[in-house]
């Protein structure tokens, strides 16, 4: 009997559809309704306008075209990129921007890698920190003044509900303001993980600089600082984006440390509310671990006390 119902193919096809249908209801439509199948990180924060409206700005500009915010599970993606993406960063994104090409980086733990000035300078003009990008200049978008109305407008469609005093903080930003508040934020709800330590503190002693003094390791610090550091510190290491290295304070408290302290924060970089030497980072600098090799780093800070020392001595002159 049970083979009769291939003799008659049009209930064959009703009952296969049934089958198949029950069965995709089953092992799919159901358990998406599931809480466990839209997890949510506990960090993880709703935008605020300003972000969200950035984050518009982001998609309008076709910014996913060329970076993808998504780190896949690959040692050699995490070494580079940061921690791997998880379901429940991205509760709040609709639609998500993960992007599928990559011509420029990934983004996906840019936020907070950077202070707010290098984005805004960043996106001015891109090839003043890569001389290879082809990104395009953002700056006119600060000739754009945000529309409390349409950001709004924006909103409700996506569900997200702000006060009328949320809203009217928008009046006075343009569209970089939101560009950079919405890089800013992306993947900061996953800690960032300190990068690993190449070389430190083995012993109680501090551990010197192998090339302090080197003059040929002054002049190759010189050009990596050039190429790496000078763009946030100056030509002259006297500050700009970040702080002044030729000054006598380290981590905004008086008094200069040893090359081993400067070793680690160019290895790991620095990130915000960590402590180093009884001195809390306010974070900022990305981690040069995997971009620089030790050598590279020491030569670097042979170049910053040479300066320093220079420094010193106009001081004494003057």
């Amino acid at each position: 009997m049970a083979g009769d119902i291939y003799k008659k193919p049009v209930m064959f096809a009703i009952v296969s559809t049934a089958v198949i249908l029950i069965g995709t209801a089953v092992t799919m439509f159901i358990p998406m309704m599931t809480a466990q199948m839209h997890p949510r990180i506990e960090a993880l924060k709703p935008f605020t306008p300003l972000q969200l409206a950035g984050r518009d700005i982001y998609q309008r500009e076709g910014c996913n075209n060329c970076h993808t915010q998504t780190v896949r599970p690959l040692r050699t993606e995490v070494m580079r990129y940061g921690e791997y993406s998880k379901a429940g960063e991205f509760a709040y994104d609709r639609p998500f921007l993960w992007g599928s090409k990559r011509t420029g980086p990934d983004l996906a733990r840019i936020g907070k890698k950077y202070p707010d000035a290098w984005h805004y300078r960043h996106f001015e003009n891109p090839r003043k920190f890569f001389q290879e990008s082809n990104m395009p200049a953002y700056g006119w978008l600060k000739e754009n003044n945000l529309d409390p109305g349409d950001v709004k407008g924006h909103m409700d469609v996506l569900g997200f509900s702000y006060s009328e005093e949320e809203i009217s903080l928008l009046q006075e930003r343009n569209e970089l303001d939101a560009l950079v508040a919405y890089v800013q934020v992306i993947g900061t709800s996953i800690p960032r993980r300190r990068a690993v330590r190449t070389q430190g503190k083995t012993t109680t002693a501090e551990i010197k600089n192998p090339l302090a003094g080197n003059q040929a390791a002054i002049i190759a610090g010189r050009d990596l600082f050039e190429e790496n550091c000078s763009d946030c510190h100056g030509e002259d290491a006297e500050g700009d984006i970040g702080p002044s290295l030729i000054d006598d304070v380290f981590l905004y408290v008086e008094g200069d440390l040893a090359d081993d302290d400067y070793f680690e924060l160019i290895n790991n970089g620095t990130e915000e509310g960590h402590v180093e030497e009884g001195r809390t980072m306010k974070g900022g600098m990305p981690a040069f671990v995997g971009d620089m090799s030790r050598e590279e780093m020491w030569s670097v800070i042979s170049y910053i006390r040479y300066l320093k020392n220079k420094q010193e001595g106009k001081n004494r002159d003057g």
